[in-house]
């Protein structure tokens, strides 16, 4: 088993940081550069952007905060939400940005991955699917959850990983805010046609949840928001639930001795 990593995702509704119950409700949390900062200094291997309302106005909002964030976060950072082409990209990489995540613009033309692929390499590439349970099968949603696809969740990160997507973002609609854990049925299920690492979004409200989506989900890396945004755990004190655990994660010293 490869470490693990964690990441917290931060959504914005500019200049906002937000959260919500299965993508809906968004409340206010604060201001998103301070939270980066923390959860940097607090370990964080990565930080995730989405931009919750980009595709519906059809722009993004969050390349300042992203170029006022990479001042002081020097991890990997992912920014998705309103990146429609190679253009859209190349400005939130520009902004400091070490990878962008499609939605929206990547079910209504496939092909865009294969060009951000070609232009910026697959690593870059992270496919973010919105998954809400079908009966047996899970349906692919865009628009922050809002519009169905009619595109099987599985099906269709089968299809991306043909066209050059670097990483995958599985996000279940139906888990996401209720602290009931990860929906690891779908993960397991995108994990097991996966040949690129899968993180796992939505539900996590025990270490032990995050646990099981590695064992039981196959997933590489948890995205992690209501726990960090509400202050129920912090960085270290997951990091050292997953160790005793079992999981591999990334030893922070410096970080787990300021806890």
């Amino acid at each position: 088993m490869s470490t693990i990593r964690l990441i917290p995702r931060l959504d914005v509704k500019a200049p906002n940081l937000i959260k919500g119950v299965h993508l809906e409700g968004l409340r206010k949390i604060g201001d998103p550069n301070l939270r980066a900062k923390r959860y940097y200094e607090a370990g964080a291997d990565e930080i995730l952007y989405m931009d919750v309302v980009a595709s519906l106005y059809e722009r993004n909002s969050l390349l300042d905060i992203v170029e006022r964030t990479t001042r002081d976060v020097f991890v990997p950072i992912t920014v998705g939400g309103g990146i429609r082409s190679v253009e859209d990209a190349r400005a939130a990489l520009g902004a400091g940005a070490d990878k962008v995540a499609v939605n929206t613009a990547a079910v209504r033309r496939p092909e865009l991955i294969s060009e951000m692929a070609r232009v910026f390499g697959t690593q870059c590439v992270v496919l973010s699917i919105e998954a809400k349970r079908d009966g047996a099968r899970w349906e692919a949603y865009t628009d922050n959850g809002r519009e169905r696809t009619g595109l099987d969740a599985v099906e269709w990160a089968q299809r991306a990983l043909t066209l050059g997507v670097g990483e995958i973002l599985v996000t279940s609609v139906d888990q996401e805010g209720t602290r009931k854990g990860f929906d690891l049925a779908l993960l397991a299920a995108i994990g097991a046609v996966a040949t690129v690492p899968v993180i796992a979004s939505g539900g996590m409200g025990s270490v032990e949840h995050a646990a099981a989506a590695v064992r039981e989900g196959r997933a590489d890396a948890i995205a992690i928001a209501d726990m960090l945004h509400y202050d129920r755990m912090t960085l270290p004190q997951i990091r050292a639930g997953l160790r005793e655990a079992g999981v591999p994660v990334r030893s922070v010293d410096w970080a787990e001795n300021a806890a």
